[in-house]
């Protein structure tokens, strides 16, 4: 696709491009934290407590925010999504405005991912009487022991998320020839024109 069937628009407003980069920095902090972090995981805590802050924001902006952050802009239906999925392996730039369809099943899952990670440390209970949620004690025994478990699963699916995120970046990069990362930086990007 030539320069002459693209033109450069703000896509990205400057909060949601505050909230992407804050959210991967406390995303992988926390995450490290978890698994080689002190025995005291008062800092995880911490952070774990300003991704909450930031799942709720990204939900509000979601509805309330530009058009390009409202969910009703890129969630798309079923068939747009295998459309764009037949599609995607061109070696050509998508320029597509804001998140592809594709794009837009990853940005979902990983908010539930994240909001069921969150929800799932408020719960825990280790049974070490120090790294106890602040919550445990409002659900039954049982589920504040299983919530520790679906913590260090979700800490893996978190993983898996990031790498397949950092992939599909450079997939983008070398195969599409395409900069997903400088939109996210600056807020401009080419897309189509309509």
């Amino acid at each position: 696709m030539s320069r002459d069937e693209t033109r450069r628009v703000r896509v990205w407003d400057p909060a949601l491009r505050i909230f992407h980069w804050t959210l991967a920095t406390l995303v992988i902090a926390t995450w490290l934290l978890g698994k080689f972090g002190p025995n005291i995981m008062t800092l995880h805590f911490w952070l774990g407590y300003a991704i909450i802050g930031l799942l709720v924001f990204r939900l509000i902006w979601g509805v309330i925010g530009p058009e390009s952050a409202r969910f009703t802009s890129f969630v798309r239906g079923p068939s747009a999504i295998a459309g764009y999925a037949r599609e995607m392996g061109r070696r050509e730039p998508s320029n597509w405005r804001g998140h592809t369809p594709v794009g837009a099943l990853s940005v979902i899952g990983m908010l539930v991912v994240l909001i069921v990670q969150v929800s799932t440390g408020l719960i825990s209970d280790p049974e070490d009487f120090v790294n106890v949620g602040p919550l445990a004690d409002q659900v039954s025994r049982a589920t504040a022991k299983g919530a520790v478990a679906w913590h260090h699963r979700g800490a893996t699916v978190i993983l898996l998320f990031v790498l397949l995120h950092v992939g599909v970046i450079l997939f983008y990069r070398v195969w599409k020839n395409e900069d997903l990362v400088r939109p996210m930086i600056t807020g401009w990007k080419w897309v189509r024109r309509r």
